[in-house]
Parts: C-alpha cells; structure tokens; sequence
C-alpha cells in the first residue's frame, strides 16, 4: 500500500507542471525571445527591442509558475536566481524584478503598466493582457 501511494505521488508530481504564459500590456507591440526575457529577467537588458522601457515582474517564490520560469526559461533554480540577486544587490550592480504575489496582481500590474512584462500561469490568461510566447 505505501509503494502504490508513494509511486502515485511521484507520477503526480510532474503533473504540477503548468505551460508559462509570458505576458505584456495589450498596447505593446514588442515581439520578445527567450533570449530576451533572460536579458531582462536577470537584469542585462532594461529595454524592448524597439527601445522603450522594460518592467519585469516576477511572481513571488515559491508559486509554481515562477519555479517554471525560473526553470525553463532562465535555466536557473531558485537557489541559483537568490545566490545571482544577492550578490548584484551587494555590489550595488543590481536590483531584482519587483515581486507580486500571485496571478491576479500580475495581471492587474501588466494591464496597467504599457512597459511591464511577467509570466502567469496559461489558465489565468484573460483579455486584459496580451500573451507574447508560451514555455
């Protein structure tokens, strides 16, 4: 009986995976890679390709959509990504994406913001922002 509840958690576990929807303000334009959201996630870039302002906000850590982008997206866990921050912040070289706590305030902050740019799960996708990619 243990065997066949521990097997089924684990075979359940990578269910948890959710398709990332990367996300804008419907007003902007901008076509962006993944190359581009490691750029602007880990603070290389602060720009859209057509040159205006990027804002990117993370989700707070420990939400599986951030561990997803975390992941998928910029390669990194995140262990990795509080080691990376930590010690930008230290050498004054950097500051983190600003974090929200879950879906709703990413999509109340990119629909009110023409340069943000985060990441949602797909499901809480609605029309008050516009999707750019999928991981």
């Amino acid at each position: 009986m243990i065997q066949k509840t521990a097997l089924l958690v684990f075979v359940l576990s990578f269910g948890v995976q959710a398709d990332i929807a990367v996300i804008v303000n419907p007003a902007n334009a901008n076509v962006v890679s993944a190359d581009d959201l490691n750029r602007l996630f880990l603070g290389r870039a602060s720009s859209f390709a057509d040159g205006s302002k990027a804002t990117p906000l993370n989700l707070s850590e420990g939400q599986v959509a951030r561990d997803e982008f975390d992941s998928k997206v910029l390669n990194r866990s995140s262990a990795q990504l509080k080691a990376y921050w930590s010690k930008l912040v230290f050498t004054g070289k950097g500051t983190p994406p600003k974090e929200m706590a879950d879906d709703a305030a990413v999509k109340a902050a990119v629909a009110a913001d023409p340069n943000a740019i985060s990441y949602i799960s797909s499901g809480s996708v609605d029309g008050t922002v516009k999707v750019v990619t999928t991981f």
